[in-house]
């Protein structure tokens, strides 16, 4: 018994041979691909449950035959002519029941959605996650199951393909998936940036040289085509590209063969072709910059790469992928509370994944081992109003960084200067320390000098809210500290935008 013949099949159980023999003649007239068997040879033929579409029931079940379709969740069942097919459709998998007579219509959409019960398998995602390469391609959101899916769809075929997305998607890490997944994974992945190359180099990159070809050519040497060879070459920023080597790259593809520069033998080029770009290929086209023949060359097979901004509900678990990556490569994390990570939700992201990762890499310098809040983020990712937290410090290290911030700007240099000075440049009716402008005179019944300096305090923030039309951040600049902290003092001081 065995299914394997090149396609996969619909698997009719009956026991009765004329109804069977109906379903086998709609089936036949549809063009699907089908195997009969009875209810006795199910459990061999769901050995092969790799190789089956879906499994149609039909007649009186016996409950043998029911249990099976409790134990194969991932196979797909249709019902038809079942006698208690009420009970049997409380299952999951099982997705319809076929009327009588059979009906071309819904026998299709139901073929159809076994189809894509196979394709939404929660266990294909997770096989895809589980591969080191799908690192920043981590994700629960629609766009990014759509993007594994493509992947995997496209993997196994040798079409080419065009990775489209912003800069930081992840372009080259869908590239190299396609690659690690396809029949090519063990030959080389070879990665070329078409915008990062001079275009007098580009051929000679590309193509390989002979010995002699141009100035500075002192021996042969391979391209990236040959270096790929039986591969995957992947031209990241393929909009960059040279219009002559646009034409260069077209008949490669097109008849398989190339030439070293400075050379006149002909090479085969056995290698797939990936390309990704940032740009809109398409207006290109209209404006001259890009060819249209090249185009759909390369664009057999597009797969776009989806912002972080369309894809919010993935952060949290991008955050944690990168941070364990971290963790692996220095040997230090960081941990985000849930307000941080709400804020960080917020974010528009213009650099995409990349932008995360260099956040990600910054809070580790500044606090590593630590816990990061909103008020430690940088300000531009603080989009929730959160209370910061302000610590509470015992008396006498309050009075003691009072007594600091008083004397901070004393110059002990200008106290030595007035001790060396001869005696008699001194008279009785000068102080010993001279007193600027701007300085306090110390009451002769002293000061309670905490709140002389909350005083001076709130009237310095007065001040500069006033100055700059109490917008908090600009005021907080002024005052050299952060937003989050000035904030705080307000709340602290009841510091509030006068009514008008």
């Amino acid at each position: 018994m065995s299914l394997i013949n090149g396609h996969k099949q619909i698997l009719v159980v009956d026991n009765d041979n004329a109804r069977a023999h109906q379903m086998a003649t709609v089936l036949s007239f549809v063009g699907e691909h089908f195997t009969l068997c009875s209810q006795e040879q199910l459990s061999d033929y769901l050995k092969q449950s790799d190789h089956l579409i879906c499994v149609v029931l039909a007649g009186d079940i016996s409950t043998a035959t029911a249990k099976h379709i409790k134990a194969q969740p991932s196979l797909p069942f249709l019902l038809h002519d079942v006698v208690d097919a009420n009970a049997l459709s409380q299952n999951a998998n099982v997705l319809g029941l076929l009327s009588i007579p059979l009906n071309y219509a819904q026998l299709t959409e139901l073929v159809h959605h076994c189809h894509q019960y196979h394709n939404k398998l929660p266990k294909k995602g997770n096989r895809l996650a589980s591969s080191a390469l799908f690192r920043s391609l981590v994700g629960v959101s629609e766009p990014m199951n759509q993007v594994r899916f493509l992947i995997e769809q496209v993997a196994k075929t040798p079409a080419s393909v065009l990775v489209l997305g912003e800069s930081g998607t992840g372009k080259e890490v869908v590239a190299r998936n396609i690659h690690n997944l396809s029949d090519r994974a063990d030959k080389a992945f070879v990665p070329v940036n078409c915008g990062a190359i001079p275009a007098e180099l580009l051929e000679s990159e590309l193509f390989g040289h002979e010995k002699g070809a141009f100035t500075g050519a002192i021996s042969a040497r391979k391209g990236r085509f040959e270096l790929a060879e039986g591969g995957t070459l992947f031209l990241d920023e393929i909009g960059d590209m040279p219009q002559p080597m646009q034409v260069k790259l077209l008949r490669v593809l097109q008849e398989r063969t190339f030439e070293r520069v400075g050379g006149s033998k002909s090479l085969k080029a056995d290698v797939r072709i990936i390309a990704a770009t940032h740009q809109n290929l398409e207006e290109m086209i209209k404006t001259g910059d890009f060819r249209e023949d090249l185009f759909y060359r390369l664009n057999v097979f597009p797969i776009e790469t989806p912002s972080l901004r369309e894809r919010k509900e993935d952060v949290p678990l991008l955050l944690q992928e990168l941070l364990t990556r971290f963790e692996h490569e220095q040997g230090k994390t960081v941990r985000f509370t849930e307000k941080a990570i709400e804020s960080l939700m917020e974010h528009p992201w213009s650099g995409n994944v990349r932008e995360l990762s260099n956040l990600i890499e910054r809070m580790l310098i500044m606090y590593g081992e630590q816990i990061v809040d909103v008020a430690e983020l940088p300000f531009k990712y603080q989009h929730i109003d959160v209370e910061a937290y302000q610590p509470e410090y015992p008396e006498e290290l309050q009075e003691q960084d009072a007594i600091n911030e008083l004397f901070a700007g004393f110059d002990y240099e200008d106290e030595q200067n007035i001790d060396s000075e001869p005696a008699e440049a001194l008279t009785q009716d000068e102080p010993i320390i001279s007193q600027s402008n701007d300085s306090a005179l110390l009451p002769d019944d002293g000061i309670n000098l905490k709140e002389y300096l909350a005083d001076l305090e709130i009237s310095l923030i007065k001040q500069s809210l006033v100055k700059h039309d109490w917008v908090v951040a600009r005021a907080a600049e002024t005052l050299g500290m952060r937003r989050t902290t000035l904030v705080e003092k307000m709340r602290k001081y009841d510091l509030q935008k006068p009514q008008e």
